[in-house]
């Protein structure tokens, strides 16, 4: 099985700087929908948050901007299950022009299954666990991203 695609959509003219470009806040905005269209898959949509009071939070994220997006532009988000743990998922997302394979931007994130009584982090359910399992099966054999686990930093002085 490929990423799964969990979001499409049209840059907006909202959404372009002065350029034409894509402004760097809606590549974030475009992949938090995507994020929010795993959830769904994975069972944790509106309608389960509202009944078990569980969510995701996103502790971490990172984020490479790698070409230019313009106004209009038909785009579409790949993502990768990377790993996950009882109340952890690490996440890839990509982002890309309709039906073409050049990545865009990449989006690497942690994310934690919270109880929002407290709030307090708190073990997947089975279901979510079996579908993350499924997921993670049907994706071992893609290629791990080339930008995965980036640090930022100046390189050292010589």
């Amino acid at each position: 099985m490929p990423a799964l695609t969990t979001y499409s959509t049209q840059v907006l003219p909202d959404w372009v700087d002065y350029n034409g470009h894509l402004r760097d806040a809606f590549y974030l905005l475009i992949f938090s929908y995507a994020t929010d269209a795993l959830m769904d898959k994975l069972g944790l949509d509106n309608e389960n948050r509202e009944a078990s009071g569980h969510s995701l939070f996103t502790l971490e994220l990172h984020l490479n901007y790698l070409h230019e997006v313009k106004l209009g532009a038909e785009v579409q988000v790949r993502t990768q299950l990377i790993a996950f743990d009882a109340k952890r998922l690490h996440l890839y997302h990509s982002l890309h022009l309709a039906g073409d394979e050049k990545e865009l931007a990449g989006n690497e994130q942690m994310l934690l299954h919270v109880d929002l009584a407290g709030p307090h982090s708190a073990p997947f359910t089975e279901a979510t666990s079996a579908t993350l399992a499924a997921i993670s099966a049907e994706q071992a054999d893609l290629a791990r991203p080339a930008l995965l686990g980036r640090v930022i930093g100046l390189p050292p002085k010589k």
